[in-house]
């Protein structure tokens, strides 16, 4: 088990960048990996349980494996701003 590596599964913003750097895109998604707590919500923390993400850079959005939004934020849209006078 690698320590740093498992580090990315925790989520922050820095570990969300990190792994859309590296994933691997189905329809527009980044595939994404992270801790879930007892509600399926990405953990700050490891747990015994990991779930399957789905961020979408031209939204900002993270959605879980019911393509329900659990995270949305202006700096993960890579295309804010763009097309705008």
């Amino acid at each position: 088990m690698n320590p740093l590596r498992d580090d990315l599964y925790v989520y922050s913003p820095e570990s969300l960048l990190a792994q859309a750097a590296e994933a691997e895109e189905h329809l527009g998604y980044r595939i994404l990996t992270f801790y879930i707590d007892g509600d399926g919500i990405p953990a700050k923390q490891p747990t015994p349980h990991k779930g399957t993400f789905f961020y979408s850079p031209s939204g900002g959005t993270l959605r879980d494996e019911h393509m329900n939004i659990v995270v949305y934020s202006a700096k993960f849209d890579l295309y804010k701003g763009l097309g705008k006078a």
